[in-house]
């Protein structure tokens, strides 16, 4: 028996080769795209393709959606969160947020994450599987389908690592910024990485328009190391000069992600070094206030040392800005709800 397709995972192109497989002429694929981009959740919703074909889609594809299994509205500033529910009971955090220039949805590339950056709650061990295309994309459909607030900016920088999915992830980006799709220029998606150098470099070479968000956090290896075991791999000189080589490749600015984490990372000695590393570099860094997790010995910085640190930088002309917290009222921070979720169900199952 011939596995089901995925056709919502499908490019343009191939989407016409399978209809064309099944008798059918190419300009159904483009009606088909069409109706994947309203955010349909069964082929009968077609109604401009004969039920005869409707069938035989049924008989040899599926088309995916996710199951809102919870949704919080931030009553502070409007900030949605979901955890959807997959098809294989696997859980998934995206998080809706409204700023002056529109609204931005943060994405997930993984169900789960096993970089283990001791930040973070989204680690798991043993939880964790790559997103399909479809399943990256219907994120972004359908928190704008249930929300109704239209997306103009993409980030993927909710749970996993999105070069650890890489294939999917290229994919996922292609579906999106198609003209005949949700058409999101690329212009308007940032993509952020722990730091996988090879992978950087396979990014470079597509020359994409997107922004490529590098999660730092820290400006010594003995640091990093503790709260980013992908450190020991890709040390931070090593991941520097493939920045370095990335920006003089597509001559796209990146942007450093710096958690500031109290009497870890937030000293003046850092902030230094971290001057030091960027020094002639065109690139933006933004520090975040951390999100504590539940558990974790590591709490944020004070808004003092934020200020302080932020006063180094600019003064030795690095670009700098601090995130504005969203969503706190909410667990709107990576993995703390599918967190919450994934316990609740352990313990449901004892």
């Amino acid at each position: 028996m011939t596995e089901k397709q995925c056709i919502k995972s499908l490019l343009p192109e191939e989407l016409e080769a399978f209809v064309k497989e099944l008798g059918q002429p190419s300009y159904r694929a483009g009606q088909i795209f069409q109706w994947l981009t309203q955010g349909v959740t069964s082929f009968d919703e077609m109604t401009n393709l004969s039920k005869e074909f409707r069938t035989k889609l049924e008989a040899r594809a599926f088309i995916t959606h996710p199951e809102i299994i919870r949704k919080q509205v931030s009553a502070k500033d409007g900030t949605v969160k979901y955890l959807f529910g997959l098809a294989d009971g696997n859980c998934i955090e995206t998080v809706v947020m409204k700023y002056e220039h529109g609204n931005s949805v943060c994405i997930s590339t993984q169900a789960g994450c096993h970089m283990g950056c001791a930040f973070c709650a989204s680690f798991e061990r043993g939880e964790t599987r790559d997103l399909t295309p479809a399943e990256i994309l219907d994120q972004v459909l359908f928190a704008e389908k249930d929300s109704g607030m239209k997306i103009s900016n993409i980030v993927l920088m909710g749970t996993g690592e999105p070069l650890d999915n890489y294939e999917n992830v290229i994919r996922f980006l292609k579906l999106v910024s198609h003209p005949k799709g949700m058409n999101i220029g690329m212009r308007h998606i940032s993509l952020s990485t722990c730091g996988l150098v090879p992978r950087i470099y396979d990014l470079a070479k597509l020359d994409l328009q997107l922004t490529l968000s590098v999660s730092l956090h820290a400006p010594f290896d003995e640091i990093r190391n503790t709260i980013m075991p992908v450190n020991h791999k890709y040390p931070i000189a090593q991941l520097m000069k493939a920045c370095r080589d990335y920006f003089n490749e597509t001559g796209r600015r990146i942007s450093f992600e710096y958690a500031m984490i109290a009497n870890v990372n937030d000293n003046e000695r850092c902030a230094l070094e971290l001057c030091r590393l960027l020094r002639g570099m065109i690139c933006h860094v933004n520090l975040i206030p951390l999100n504590h997790v539940e558990g974790s010995p590591l709490l944020p910085s004070s808004k003092e040392n934020i200020r302080k640190f932020q006063n180094i930088l600019l003064q030795h002309k690095v670009n700098t800005t601090v995130r504005r917290s969203l969503g706190g009222d909410i667990d709107a921070s990576c993995g703390q709800l599918r967190r919450k979720a994934l316990a609740e169900k352990r313990k449901n199952e004892e």
